[in-house]
């Protein structure tokens, strides 16, 4: 699986070089998030401008991997959907449960927003 990897300050780019994710990468890119998250930066921005076919079951373990992170209090966006990979998603009802932005910028805004969001709630929580 072919990918590029920006570390930002609060988190990292992970953009993606294939054109089609399909169920037999998700393992891949699960140890890929673990790997990424182990230090100080716990957020990930997934682009996939690149990506131009979803297989289902890897559409299901992007809405997963987003509800694992955000049980941890981590921030996981995705960005530049093509339309084919859009579709894909609406069809099958999980656009609408996904963190998705139309551009990279905006995703970075999610991130640092929800991380505000968790300083300032994180005070009432105790």
């Amino acid at each position: 699986m072919n990918f590029k990897i920006d570390t930002k300050e609060k988190f990292h780019v992970i953009s993606l070089s294939e054109t089609h994710l399909s169920a037999n990468m998700t393992d891949k890119l699960r140890k890929l998030f673990v790997e990424v998250t182990q230090n100080d930066v716990k957020h990930i921005v997934l682009n996939m401008k690149a990506v131009e076919h979803i297989d289902l079951p890897a559409a299901e373990f992007l809405l997963l991997q987003q509800h694992e992170f955000y049980a941890d209090n981590r921030s996981f966006v995705i960005c530049e959907l093509q339309p084919a990979v859009k579709e894909l998603l609406k069809q099958q009802e999980l656009f609408d449960m996904l963190n998705v932005t139309p551009s990279e910028s905006e995703a970075w805004d999610i991130v640092q927003m929800e991380e505000v969001e968790r300083e300032l709630l994180g005070g009432e929580e105790s």
